[in-house]
């Protein structure tokens, strides 16, 4: 395979390095600048935008298959899903989001809907990935016992208005870092980063 930095002056530990304090801190591509510039490495803000959009994907797919088949290999005790709404351009949208029972990001899902088909895209993903879980913690949707039981999982469903915190303190980091980024305006970009976010963060 060819190598992706070959067209790149930079070195590929340089690129790592950007993209990471990018996506897992909540700086904004000025604050990466400064930082990097402090530490010796002069580059634009637009170069880390370039750099996240085209190596963020890479960096988190490596991540992805190096988690996924160390998840496969144990049984799925607990999962905790949850929604968040997130404003793209004065409109409400969704952020779908399942937690192990470590705190460990499994999916993201970005939606214009808060229903059932959006609960069953989400557990379809899970469930394709991860197979299936002990348990699954929910909040009182009820778009998600609906979907539960299409997919026959529906005994294993746990609600309690205590039991999601896991899930819920999750959206803390997404929620500085949309603070960082002056909020999402597409919902493709909105779907974009948290896949690379789980990933990398």
């Amino acid at each position: 395979m060819a190598n992706p930095f070959r067209c790149f002056n930079s070195s590929p530990e340089v690129i790592r390095l950007v993209v990471m304090m990018y996506v897992k801190y909540p700086l904004s591509l000025r604050n990466v600048e400064d930082l990097l510039f402090e530490r010796g490495i002069d580059i634009c803000h637009e170069t880390v935008r370039f750099w996240r959009n085209r190596f963020g994907p890479m960096f988190a797919g490596e991540i992805r298959r190096r988690r996924g088949s160390h998840l496969r290999a144990f049984t799925q005790w607990r999962w905790h899903l949850d929604e968040v709404y997130v404003k793209i351009n004065g409109q409400l949208h969704y952020l779908w989001r399942a937690v192990d029972h470590e705190g460990e990001v499994l999916e993201a899902l970005a939606t214009k809907e808060r229903d059932k088909p959006a609960a069953l895209k989400l557990m379809k993903r899970l469930m394709k990935r991860y197979g299936r879980p002990e348990t699954v913690v929910t909040d009182g949707l009820r778009s998600y016992s609906v979907a539960m039981n299409e997919l026959g999982i529906a005994n294993r469903q746990d609600v309690g208005r205590w039991l999601n915190n896991r899930a819920e303190n999750s959206h803390q980091p997404f929620r500085r870092r949309e603070r960082a980024m002056l909020r999402f305006r597409r919902m493709k970009t909105l779907q974009k980063f948290s896949s690379v976010r789980r990933r990398l963060g």
